[in-house]
């Protein structure tokens, strides 16, 4: 043995190569933390020193090779001053480098998934070989970083300028045929040939057949591109990514620069740069909420797999009530390896269900994601039928019929009747009370909510709402059937809305009163939308529906309404008196055309300002600022009671359920994340300037205490 232990080990092979073994011990994955990076600093030394090893190869005893670097360690390096963490940085890459510079040939074996740190650690050696079941790749940017492991400096003198570019600015995995097509990686083979192959290549540069020395020295040289060549490519890059990015992202753009500035640099130097541009980064707001969202994404999914070993088997599930929400349901439940039956009352709606599948089917063969094998096994899994037939077979059933409670418990009821006693349904309702619903059933623990959100085919958010008599296993099994679908489920407890609709209603309620007070809607969007939101609050009353709002305000109203109910009429008021629903009615706030591609494309109505200027006051030009405030404040209260009443049970679950339900701006980190980097204190400050507006804007208690005690949501 050359080198032992916790993480790495090195030892002989044959005919004077050695082999250096990524396994953490106590831990599924390896990653770099600063038990790794310390061992192969010593691997390294001992590797140097050892005069008999001629050749090495780099190899992984776990089904991924290196995920990348251990997000929690950096999240706390990150707090470090700025001359601290860059020293770190610089330290970390003399091992990479030490690595690079062995004096002798080296060949990494990419068994799986090679990321960030992982990947940079496979570019350190001369030769890489990969498995076809493995992915390679630098996703750094989308936790508002870039490589900071050499990824910028080596990634293009191996790729090329404008692969690089693209790798790391879209923070895309790359498959075993993209990596070898773009030279990333020298060869591609089955996994049981993989370590063979990486033997096989080293011997050849043992014996001379193949000249390491000149494939490292490119690492180690400015990169192969004239001046004219390199401006063009970067600054047409860098145009194009900073509009594909947006202003909130600033990552991608900087890896371009630091790529440019370091092009003309040998390695050491480029490396500096890099480092530089590293530490700017780490020290963003922008990269603090993205990888708290990693994290917190994270402990959503390590606990939605506690609840497997809770779960009942689904094997087979079924909707009820087809259309475009339940078609969406059975595509999402077939696509993923779920056959579902799909029920309706009548013929027509069995026919939307089925078209809203194959439409969408469709659109993925054309995109070349699915085969038409798939296409067609996808939609032999979902089974049409007028009756309760073949309900006996399935697991799990999911109502969604109309919004509308005593058609849902009639229809609960029937179905109940029609599986077994120890199967379970839910209910697709996205704000009538779980308890309520499960009045009419036999068995209410084995009945809760699973509320999808539209379109089910993109939304990864699945709400999981526990009624007051369900049972843990009723959870479990469709935490777990939520999985199996491919998205990511949040376990909340009942209430008017649950946690997502509750929190949006009064966001909504903010746009209310500040349409009564004279702003401007079409203001009021550009502002939220420049804040970070994907569509301003108009635009989206539109895109959900101004009939479907008026209903679920209906029911926020009745459960809180003392926050939520309204003593003056509104704008959605006027546009539901007037039939204006939105884009299914190509007209609500704005006016909906059809573009070239036959999506829908709003167009300003005046005759919406005619049709508010009754119920609106005299035009007034209120600031950002304001109209921020205004917008954001009851929302963030909203969650912030969510979080205390144990509607929802972190504030980790809480931010990520915004995110991904609502489109929360993912560089903001959640609501919660946004009062912490506000601080609780000025928060509370903030909102009592729009005290007068009504309870919507007045703080809780709790968070009154959060302030005095200065506390924080994640933190401390």
């Amino acid at each position: 043995m050359i080198y032992e232990g916790k993480a790495i080990t090195v030892k002989p092979v044959e005919n004077g190569v050695a082999e250096l073994n990524f396994d953490l011990q106590g831990e599924s994955v390896n990653k770099f933390n600063e038990l790794t990076l310390n061992e192969l600093k010593d691997a390294v030394a001992a590797l140097q020193s050892d005069s008999s090893v001629k050749g090495l190869i780099v190899t992984s005893a776990k089904d991924v090779f290196i995920v990348g670097a251990d997000i929690t360690e950096f999240l706390v390096n990150f707090s470090q001053p700025e001359e601290e963490l860059l020293k770190g940085n610089l330290e970390v890459n003399q091992i990479f480098n030490g690595f690079e510079d062995l004096d002798f040939p080296t060949v990494t074996a990419i068994n799986g998934i090679a990321l960030g740190g992982g990947f940079e650690m496979c570019l350190a050696s001369d030769y890489r070989v990969m498995s076809t079941a493995a992915k390679v790749g630098l996703p750094e940017v989308k936790l508002g970083i870039y490589p900071g492991f050499g990824g910028t400096v080596r990634l293009p003198r191996v790729v090329g300028a404008d692969n690089a570019v693209e790798w790391i600015a879209s923070g895309k995995e790359q498959r075993p045929d993209a990596a070898l097509k773009a030279g990333a990686v020298d060869a591609v083979v089955e996994p049981e040939q993989l370590r063979q192959a990486a033997l096989n290549l080293v011997q050849r540069c043992i014996e001379g057949e193949l000249d390491y020395k000149a494939k490292r020295q490119v690492k180690l040289e400015k990169l192969q591109l004239n001046p004219m060549e390199a401006m063009m490519s970067f600054e047409s890059a860098k145009g194009f990514i900073a509009g594909q990015a947006g202003p909130h992202y600033p990552a991608p753009v900087e890896a371009v620069k630091t790529i440019q500035k370091a092009s003309g640099m040998g390695r050491d130097k480029a490396l500096e740069v890099e480092a530089k541009g590293f530490v700017k980064l780490a020290k963003t707001d922008v990269a603090a909420s993205l990888i708290g969202l990693f994290l917190n994404d994270q402990a959503l999914k390590k606990k939605a797999k506690h609840y497997e070993s809770q779960s009942a088997p689904v094997e087979r599930a079924a909707v009820l009530g087809a259309g475009i929400m339940g078609g969406g349901i059975a595509y999402q439940s077939a696509l993923k390896g779920t056959p579902i039956l799909m029920k309706d009352i009548a013929q027509e709606g069995i026919d939307l269900g089925l078209s809203e599948a194959s439409k969408l089917l469709v659109k993925q063969l054309g995109r070349k994601r699915i085969k038409p094998e798939k296409m067609a096994s996808v939609l032999n899994a979902i089974v049409p039928t007028l009756n309760y037939g073949d309900f006996n077979t399935v697991d799990v059933v999911v109502e969604a019929v109309v919004e509308n409670v005593n058609v849902k418990k009639a229809v609960l009821a029937e179905c109940e009747d029609n599986i077994g006693e120890d199967k379970f349904l839910t209910s697709n309702t996205s704000t009538i009370s779980i308890t309520e619903l499960a009045t009419g059933l036999k068995r209410p623990e084995n009945f809760c909510g699973m509320h999808f959100f539209n379109p089910v085919h993109m939304m990864p958010l699945v709400e999981v709402i526990r009624g007051e008599k369900t049972s843990d296993k009723t959870i479990a099994t469709v935490v777990n059937y939520a999985k199996k679908m491919g998205k990511t489920p949040v376990v909340v407890n009942d209430c008017p809305g649950f946690m997502v609709n509750r929190v949006l209603f009064p966001y909504f309620g903010g746009f209310a009163a500040l349409m009564r007070d004279g702003a401007d809607f079409q203001k009021v969007d550009k502002v939220m939308e420049r804040f970070g939101w994907p569509m301003g609050p108009a635009y989206l009353m539109d895109v959900v529906g101004i009939d479907t709002g008026q209903h679920a305000e209906g029911v926020m109203a009745e459960g809180f309404p003392e926050r939520m109910g309204r003593d003056f009429k509104s704008v959605g008021d006027v546009m539901f008196e007037n039939k204006r629903f939105g884009q299914k009615t190509n007209a609500g706030f704005y006016k909906y055309e059809t573009d070239k591609r036959g999506k829908p494309k709003k167009v300003v109505d005046e005759a919406t300002y005619e049709l508010l200027k009754p119920i609106c006051a005299e035009p007034k030009d209120y600031s950002d600022e304001d109209i921020i405030a205004r917008m954001m404040i009851p929302l963030c209260l909203e969650t912030v009671r969510c979080l205390e009443d144990n509607i929802v049970e972190s504030a980790a679950d809480a931010d990520m359920a915004l995110i991904m339900g609502i489109g929360f701006p993912p560089f903001r980190g959640g609501a919660l994340k946004y009062i912490d980097s506000m601080g609780v204190a000025a928060f509370c400050e903030l909102a009592d300037k729009y005290a007068d507006l009504g309870p919507l804007y007045h703080p809780t208690e709790g968070l009154r205490e959060m302030a005095k005690a200065g506390k924080s949501f994640f933190g401390n």
